[in-house]
């Protein structure tokens, strides 16, 4: 479940909707930390967009505190 989220919010916040691609990043994220671990490589990828998300969204606090924990 969490790639077809993961690729979904690549695929909108490519597109502008950010509203629409956090809460899938969000449970993406989720999802790869409770069934794999957080230093998985898959997990790491979203670890690693999400903060692009936040950062497009001026949100460049969050973003950075999300890139130190990965």
């Amino acid at each position: 479940m969490a790639y077809p989220l993961n690729d979904l919010a690549e695929l909108y916040g490519n597109q502008g909707k950010y509203a629409e691609t956090e809460p899938l990043y969000q449970r993406a994220l989720c999802i790869r930390e409770q069934s794999l671990s957080l230093e998985h490589f898959l997990t790491q990828t979203v670890r690693k967009n999400y903060p692009m998300l936040l950062q497009a969204m001026g949100r460049n606090e969050q973003a950075q505190r999300l890139e130190e924990l990965s």
